[in-house]
C-alpha cells in the first residue's frame, strides 16, 4: 500500500518531506528577519526582505538526509540555509549552488541520482526544468531546477522550484504521468526592475498547473515570510476553488503539517 507523505511547511520555500524513510528538505531558509540588498542579490533595484523567522529552527528539525536546492537566490537559500545544507549528506542542486555548498551535487535537467534510506528503500531524485520568470528574465537571473522524487510503491512527488511556466509543468507531467503530490512555488512575486510579470507561480498559474497535474494533491509553498510575495497559500486555494480544483489544494501556514 502506498504510504501517506507527511509534509511540513517551515516557511517560504522551505518544507520538510518525510518520504520512503528519508527526510527531505526543500530550499532551506533559516535566517531571521533581515534584508539582502543589490550588493548581495546581484541585481540593481532588487532587495529581498525577510519578514518572519522560520516556524521551525534547524536545531528542532532532527536528522535531514537530503536537501533539494532549486537555485542560489537568498530567498531560497539564505545564509543560515547555506550553513545547514553544508551539513546534510545529500544536496542536489544547480551547478551554481554546487560551487557554493561543499559536497553538493549538481544535476542537469532530466539527470537523476539515487539515495538509499536508512531502512533500505531506494529513492530517485530527478532534476527537471524551471523558468524563473518570463522570456528574457529567466535567462538573466541564473539557473533554476525543480525535482521529481520517486520510490517503488510510493507516491511520485513534483517540486516545482521557482518556476513560472505552466508549459514546463506540462512537459514534466508528460514524462512523469503519475505525479500524485506537487509542491508548487507560488506567492506571486515580482520586481519592477525585472518587469511586471510574476517570476514564480501566481494564484492563477499555480491553478493552471494544478489543472495540468490532474488528480495530484497540490501543496503551495513559497508564499510567506518575504516581502516580495503578493499572494498566499490561502489565496491560491481560494482561486483554485473558483476553478473547481480547490479540493485538491492543501494550504498550509508555517509550522503546519499534513499527511498527503
Amino acid at each position: 500500500m502506498t504510504s501517506t507523505v507527511p509534509i511540513t511547511l517551515i516557511g517560504g520555500p522551505t518544507a520538510l518531506i518525510e518520504y520512503a524513510g528519508l527526510r527531505i528538505l526543500t530550499d532551506p531558509t533559516f535566517d531571521g528577519p533581515t534584508s539582502y540588498g543589490p550588493d548581495r542579490t546581484g541585481h540593481e533595484g532588487v532587495t529581498l526582505v525577510k519578514t518572519t523567522s522560520p516556524a521551525i529552527e534547524p536545531a528542532q528539525l532532527g536528522e535531514v538526509h537530503v536537501v533539494l536546492a532549486s537555485h542560489e537566490h537568498w530567498d531560497n537559500l539564505d545564509a543560515a540555509g547555506r550553513e545547514f545544507a553544508a551539513r546534510v549528506p545529500h544536496v542536489f542542486t544547480t551547478d551554481v549552488v554546487a560551487a557554493i555548498i561543499p559536497g553538493a551535487q549538481a544535476l542537469a535537467e532530466w539527470e537523476s541520482r539515487t539515495v538509499t534510506s536508512p531502512d533500505g528503500r531506494v529513492v530517485t531524485v530527478t532534476a527537471v526544468p524551471a523558468h524563473h520568470g518570463p522570456e528574457g528574465v529567466w535567462q538573466a537571473i541564473g539557473p533554476v531546477i525543480g525535482f521529481v522524487i520517486e520510490s517503488p510503491g510510493e507516491k511520485t512527488i513534483y517540486v516545482s522550484g521557482d518556476n513560472s511556466d505552466v508549459e514546463i509543468v506540462r512537459e514534466v507531467a508528460g514524462r512523469f504521468p503519475h505525479i500524485e503530490i506537487a509542491l508548487l512555488f507560488a506567492g506571486g512575486p515580482s520586481f519592477p526592475v525585472l518587469g511586471p510579470d510574476y517570476v514564480t507561480f501566481s494564484d492563477e498559474t499555480a491553478t493552471e498547473a494544478a489543472e495540468v497535474l490532474a488528480g495530484a494533491t497540490i501543496v503551495p509553498v513559497h508564499a510567506d515570510s518575504w516581502a516580495h510575495f503578493s499572494q498566499t497559500t490561502k489565496s491560491m486555494k481560494a482561486f483554485a476553488e473558483g476553478r473547481g480544483v480547490g479540493d485538491r489544494v492543501i494550504a498550509l501556514t508555517p509550522g503546519q503539517s499534513a499527511a498527503v
